[in-house]
């Protein structure tokens, strides 16, 4: 079950994610080439991510529930799942999320323009904050961690999801002045990942009390120690991406940037694992 939860987290973060970034990245296309047709892939692919997200929150809460109540029979019953959603702070924010899936799920299937779509993605991507560590310390410091979580997010979900539309740019670069949006994507880059280490070193001092915890090979510490590699050498590749853009070898860039892409859903599931691991928290 806990392998299970496991995969459910990395599923959903990694929809999420995906569908923030790619509305972040759009305005990186402005002024390069034709929009229409990146537009319709973009949406196309968060039609179908929104789909997933939504069975696979279903499928978090499901396992949540059955975490509590202990079997299946008793997870389904509507009065436990009903008990869950009104009576805990996971199930509280939890509906938010579940609610948020659905009108973004709405506004993907109608007309809504990529502002809408980007709005409801952010707000659907902040009621991941509280989810998990989040919620283990109480008051303002709460709070604070909260929205320090929601930062970090958006950094991770602005880069790997940037990635994404950055492929389907370079799968089909005719028409697209493709040195400017990398550069634009370079740019935005350094932000983001400024933004990524700032905020993951608050989380890990505010959680373990230490810059690091310890020991460093085991359990919470050595996942840490895994994610923070897959990063590095996500960054070695951006700036191995950066060379090959300049030098015009596109077909070497289309699969470093896969390869890059691929190192970062590579980390979130490194974080769907950390995110069942108990820190030690020093008060």
């Amino acid at each position: 079950m806990a392998t299970a939860m496991v995969v459910c987290r990395f599923v959903h973060f990694s929809v999420v994610l995906l569908m923030f970034g790619a509305c972040a990245f759009r305005p990186l296309l402005r002024g390069t080439g034709p929009g229409s047709v990146i537009d319709g892939q973009l949406r196309t692919a968060c039609r179908v991510l929104a789909w997933v997200g939504l069975a696979s929150g279903v499928a978090w809460l499901l396992l949540t529930t059955h975490s509590m109540a202990g079997s299946w029979p008793q997870t389904l019953d509507p009065a436990t799942l009903w008990l869950v959603l009104g009576s805990t702070f996971f199930g509280q924010v939890w509906a938010f999320h579940l609610l948020f899936c659905v009108l973004l799920l709405i506004a993907l299937q109608g007309r809504g323009g990529f502002n809408l779509i980007g709005l409801l993605s952010c707000v659907l991507l902040a009621t991941l904050a509280p989810v998990g560590h989040g919620a283990m310390l109480d008051g303002w410091r709460g709070q604070l961690l909260m929205l320090n979580q929601w930062v970090h997010l958006v950094c991770v979900g602005a880069w790997i999801g940037g990635l994404a539309g950055l492929l389907l740019v370079l799968a089909r670069p005719d028409g697209h002045t493709v040195s400017v949006i990398l550069q634009r994507f370079s740019n935005l880059g350094f932000v983001l990942v400024a933004g990524i280490i700032v905020t993951g070193l608050i989380n890990t001092r505010v959680l373990t009390g230490a810059l690091w915890p310890t020991p460093l090979f085991e359990g919470f510490a050595l996942i840490l120690l895994v994610k923070v590699t897959l990063v590095a050498v996500m960054l070695l590749l951006a700036l191995f991406n950066l060379l090959m853009s300049r030098a015009g070898h596109l077909a070497i860039l289309r699969t470093s940037v896969a390869c890059e892409w691929l190192f970062g859903l590579a980390a979130v599931a490194a974080v769907s694992l950390l995110g069942t691991l108990a820190p030690l928290v020093v008060v």
